[in-house]
This record gives structure tokens, C-alpha cells and sequence, in this order.
């Protein structure tokens, strides 16, 4: 079983825009992701922008954005 790693927001966007995620705005200190799938509609996925991520928060963003661990980390 693989470790979640620690990444910071800005590393996860690069990730996420690899699989079509659009970044669409930025409040405060969240970036708001956007992406078109044809079986689920659209998905938003909000970023912070923290030096490193909550392991929590990581899981959260992995389960909107509908990927596996193994995914993310060939994305890195």
C-alpha cells in the first residue's frame, strides 16, 4: 500500500490540468477547478493554495476529482 505524499496546492493543479481540469477562478486562497466528464457532468474541485496539503484534504481532492493514488502519482 502506498503513502499518501505531501504535496502542496500548486503541485496538485499541475496534476489535475494533466486530466482536463481548467482552472477557472481563484477566491481567496482556494483555486476552483473545473471539468466536463459525459458521464458524471461537470465537475468542480476546489484547490487551497497551502505550501503543503492536510493528508485529509488530499484524499477529499482525489475522491471529487475521481482518481486513484496510483493515478495521481504518475500525474506528479
Amino acid at each position: 500500500m502506498l503513502k499518501l505524499p505531501i504535496l502542496s496546492g500548486k503541485e496538485v493543479i499541475k496534476a489535475l490540468s494533466k486530466l482536463g481540469f481548467k482552472h477557472i477562478r481563484t477566491k481567496g486562497s482556494h483555486a476552483i477547478l473545473n471539468k466536463q466528464d459525459k458521464e458524471k457532468g461537470k465537475i468542480t474541485v476546489p484547490v487551497p493554495l497551502h505550501p503543503e496539503l492536510a493528508k485529509g484534504t488530499l484524499k477529499s481532492i482525489m475522491n471529487q476529482a475521481g482518481i486513484s493514488l496510483e493515478e495521481l502519482l504518475e500525474l506528479k
